[in-house]
């Protein structure tokens, strides 16, 4: 778990699972609205279950980097956590990639 700044264009974000990962996701916004020139990948490989709080952070995020031409990935999303994104319809306003190698080439190639 943790963030870090993992290149000169983007934080990588290890989520640990719920309760914690809100305090997490409270330091990636204050980090994306501090450093506007970097996208964010958040990890979800040991989220289990995502609460609305976090989905509400998540949106808050998003719409921090979409406001200054910035991506958010999540990547390795669990089945069962993919599907409250699903039935919640937010499958189509986030990015999902399968893991943290893919993600980050995506951000890296897309620079």
């Amino acid at each position: 778990m943790g963030i870090q700044n993992w290149s000169d264009t983007v934080i990588l974000v290890s989520l640990a699972p719920e309760p914690y990962m809100g305090e997490e996701l409270a330091t990636a916004i204050s980090m994306a609205a501090e450093q506007p020139e970097k996208d964010v990948i958040i990890d979800f490989a040991e989220v289990q279950i995502v609460t609305s709080s976090s989905i509400a952070k998540l949106l808050k995020l998003r719409k921090t980097l979409f406001d200054n031409d910035r991506r958010l990935v999540l990547s390795s999303v669990q089945p069962k956590t993919r599907s409250i994104f699903t039935l919640t319809g937010l499958d189509v306003v986030f990015d999902f990639l399968d893991d943290q190698v893919l993600a980050l080439a995506s951000l890296q190639f897309a620079n």
